[in-house]
């Protein structure tokens, strides 16, 4: 039998940028009417499968995305480490869900993490759907098993629900998050 491979490969998802663009200014209005920080912000686009670039450094001045990276999400009842949910990720407010909340978030101190290059940032969920990120003890860290580059159609390792970048990726962005004078949103969103 022969098969047709173009139906059997999946078609990569693209970034919907007017999707991003919408986000990101209604983030700013958030920004300026919370004294956070209004020249850039994190967006986190969970409608994207994880083995592309959904984690976006979106600079508030120049309306645009400065930089990209893979991030990981919660394993919920899949298993730690894998990419079972890779498409289709669920998320949850609960202790030892293992899932990823949703909302918008304050990253808060930076700290020592057992996790990749060591650094991670507090998250302080800010709604309904993630206010128990700190009592979860989800933060924002990097993770060894993350890649650099997109492994689509393969997904990016699932964690207990941080969201979690490359090494390279969190050295980045870590100089720009030390350096801000005011809270920097990171906004999870489906």
């Amino acid at each position: 039998m022969i098969t047709d491979e173009t139906s059997i490969k999946q078609e990569k998802p693209e970034l919907d940028l007017e999707k991003t663009k919408l986000k990101a200014d209604e983030a700013l209005a958030f920004c300026k009417a919370q004294n956070f920080n209004t020249d850039f912000c994190i967006l986190i686009d969970m409608s994207l499968h994880s083995g592309v670039k959904r984690f976006l450094v979106y600079d508030f001045k120049k309306q645009e995305i400065t930089n990209q990276y893979l991030v990981g999400h919660g394993c919920g009842d899949a298993s730690w480490s894998a990419d079972e949910t890779k498409d289709n990720p669920t998320f949850s407010n609960v202790e030892d869900s293992h899932r990823t909340s949703l909302g918008k978030y304050k990253l808060g101190a930076r700290g020592y993490s057992n996790w990749g290059v060591n650094t991670k940032y507090l998250m302080h969920g800010l709604e309904d759907s993630n206010s128990n990120a700190v009592k979860r003890i989800i933060v924002f860290h990097s993770w060894e098993k993350m890649s650099d580059e997109e492994v689509f159609p393969k997904g990016s390792p699932e964690g207990w629900g941080c969201p979690t970048i490359s090494n390279n990726a969190f050295r980045e962005i870590d100089p720009q998050l030390k350096a801000s004078k005011k809270p920097v949103l990171m906004w999870i969103y489906n």
